[in-house]
């Protein structure tokens, strides 16, 4: 059973232009290591920290609070699987929030252009 639903959209362009003003503070600030060193690899690296970006406002959205309520960003992890598919791992107050909560599962599905980056998150109950 569906728990929650959470969708973002982000414009390249800002994350792009917060890049180029901000790179190393935005980035510790927002994203793991991992994240960081996927996509600094890729051709297109504002593309890709946009897409995780938009995974954790839309994972935020799911739980109907925002990162004024003591989630940080950076605890929420996006990752590929063995399989490619985009993952969640949680840390800190965000992980303790979804374990308090009657979700057991967590769906991510990221898509994105050169223009937008979009994510989609189902919170499932079993």
């Amino acid at each position: 059973m569906i728990y929650a639903v959470g969708i973002d959209i982000v414009e390249v362009e800002r994350i792009d232009e917060i890049l180029k003003k901000w790179k190393e503070k935005f980035i510790k600030r927002v994203y793991s290591s991992g994240e960081i060193t996927y996509c600094e690899n890729k051709a297109y690296p504002s593309v890709h920290y946009s897409a995780r970006f938009a995974a954790k406002e839309a994972l935020i959205k799911c739980i109907g609070r925002g990162i004024w309520s003591g989630i940080k960003l950076k605890d929420i992890e996006v990752f590929n699987g063995e399989d490619g598919k985009p993952e969640l791992r949680l840390h800190n107050n965000i992980k303790d929030m979804i374990n308090n909560s009657a979700a057991t599962y967590a769906h991510l599905s990221i898509s994105h252009t050169d223009k937008y980056a979009t994510a989609i998150v189902v919170l499932e109950k079993l």
